[in-house]
């Protein structure tokens, strides 16, 4: 991606960070490898970052960063994003990753709010995302997009809040319960977003049939 203005960007002062893995079969969308074998997961991981990426480039919403677990060099990061903008997550647990991201990306002074995502949500679209970034710009502290099973899809924060990462139980279906009740022993005035499916079970994918414009892959579905 090349370098753009700040004057580009409707939202200069917002970071877009997306979590991500690099893109090697066996080691991304474990949970479908029964249905749809190491190298269909690798096809369905390898569309949906593709898709998320090419739509942030082009959306021009906010300057985005790649937060990966390895391979920074992987030409699947390099073909959407400068190499200065792909940093290594760093923490046990996705918890502590994303207060490590959110804090780092927060310590610019140049950097007023920050949305992280993942890779999971086809469904995400640019108006969801700059809806998250006007709730946080009407003083609520933190935004958060429900995923229907449970979890979310979007967590934007004004500054870094490391109390609201501790004790949850990632990957389960109380996540987001867990983080609510974080929020309310904090006191933090908060935004929920309507809530989007992700793609984590081998019952999500049938839903892949509504995405417009769909995803550029064939799924043994």
């Amino acid at each position: 991606m090349p370098d753009e203005a700040k004057s580009a960007y409707r939202y200069p002062c917002a970071r877009i960070a997306v979590f991500a893995r690099a893109p090697l079969p066996g080691q991304v969308k474990t949970r479908l490898q029964a249905k749809l074998g190491p190298e269909g997961c690798l096809l369905l991981y390898t569309a949906m970052l593709d898709r998320l990426l090419a739509t942030l480039g082009s959306a021009e919403l906010a300057p985005v960063e790649l937060w990966v677990s390895s391979n920074t060099d992987h030409e699947a990061f390099i073909s959407h994003c400068n190499k200065k903008d792909i940093h290594l997550q760093k923490g046990q647990d996705l918890g502590q990753k994303m207060n490590w991201t959110a804090g780092r990306v927060l310590a610019n002074s140049a950097v007023d709010e920050v949305l992280i995502i993942g890779t999971d949500c086809p469904a995400m679209d640019v108006a969801y995302l700059e809806g998250a970034l006007l709730a946080l710009q009407q003083d609520n502290g933190v935004v958060i997009g429900p995923a229907e099973d449970g979890g979310y899809v979007l967590i934007g924060l004004k500054q870094p809040y490391p109390g609201l990462f501790l004790e949850i139980e990632w990957g389960s279906q109380r996540v987001l319960s867990q983080t609510l009740q974080r929020l309310a022993q904090l006191e933090l005035p908060y935004t929920l977003l309507e809530p989007l499916w992700d793609v984590d079970r081998p019952q999500d994918l049938r839903r892949l049939v509504e995405l417009n414009p769909p995803l550029d892959v064939d799924l043994p579905v």
